[in-house]
């Protein structure tokens, strides 16, 4: 445990030393405050600090999304583009362990930089557009009834799985091709391309439309007690979930797989 905990250090210390690290953290930093006085001086002032809050929210997760893609991305494939991945294996740790550190390096990458978006999103709306207190307005006229709290902290756990499905798929994408550039790419596609791809598929009255992950990365339809993200084809969370783990499993099989079995003599 205690060298898992070394290797962990040092992903962190590859992670964090570099600028572009700071860099993505004052955009999550600086955006909500800038949106937050914009919106304001354009006439807003009757807008609730919850509003803005997800609203602002929206944009950040997409951000954080392609930051710990990039560092995924880069994270495995960085090694080999860099030539230190001989470096690294030839310590007294397996290949299973390395990449694992790497994976949990960049889990709590995303989980800090989502921490951040959410202490920063909400201390500057209540600053700016005044505490409106725990009322039900995110909720209301869904048809159900949870308070503000409830509905934010549903919504980033929510936004939070899909980011970790994402990620993973990066991970595996940098671990199968040893290319950043294609992970990266591949990865922002498969975020962008979501609503698109489940617009086209709710389309198909066919049972194999639950199936396809793309169809479930949107978990907020489930928070006012909807019937799940697939037009026309009723979901459960649960199901939504099982589908999820069930890629999840997938991608993280084919990374460890392959990076256990990659020839790296070359």
């Amino acid at each position: 445990m205690a060298n898992f905990y070394k290797l962990i250090q040092n992903e962190n210390m590859k992670i964090y030393y570099r600028m572009r690290t700071w860099i993505m953290l004052g955009f999550i930093v600086l955006i909500p405050p800038l949106v937050s006085i914009l919106v304001l001086l354009s006439g807003g002032d009757d807008l609730s600090n919850w509003s803005m809050m997800m609203t602002e929210s929206y944009i950040l997760f997409v951000l954080i999304t392609i930051f710990t893609v990039v560092i995924a991305a880069d994270s495995v494939a960085g090694e080999f583009t860099w030539g230190t991945i001989k470096l690294l294996l030839i310590r007294p740790w397996s290949r299973s362990t390395i990449l694992l550190s790497k994976y949990v390096s960049t889990l709590l990458f995303a989980l800090a930089f989502v921490v951040v978006a959410f202490i920063v999103t909400l201390f500057v709306n209540m600053i700016v557009f005044s505490y409106a207190g725990n009322t039900s307005e995110l909720s209301s006229g869904m048809g159900s009834s949870l308070s503000d709290w409830e509905y934010v902290l549903m919504f980033y756990l929510f936004q939070f799985i899909t980011l970790i499905i994402i990620v993973t798929f990066g991970f595996t994408m940098s671990s199968a091709f040893r290319s950043g550039g294609l992970a990266i790419g591949l990865s922002v596609a498969f975020l962008f391309a979501g609503n698109l791809i489940t617009g086209l598929f709710a389309m198909a009255d066919k049972a194999w439309v639950k199936y396809v992950l793309f169809m479930h990365l949107d978990l907020t339809s489930y928070i006012d007690g909807g019937s799940g993200p697939i037009p026309n084809h009723p979901t459960t969370l649960g199901f939504s979930l099982a589908v999820l783990a069930a890629y999840f499993i997938l991608f993280n099989v084919v990374s460890w797989t392959v990076f256990r079995k990659r020839d790296i003599s070359a």
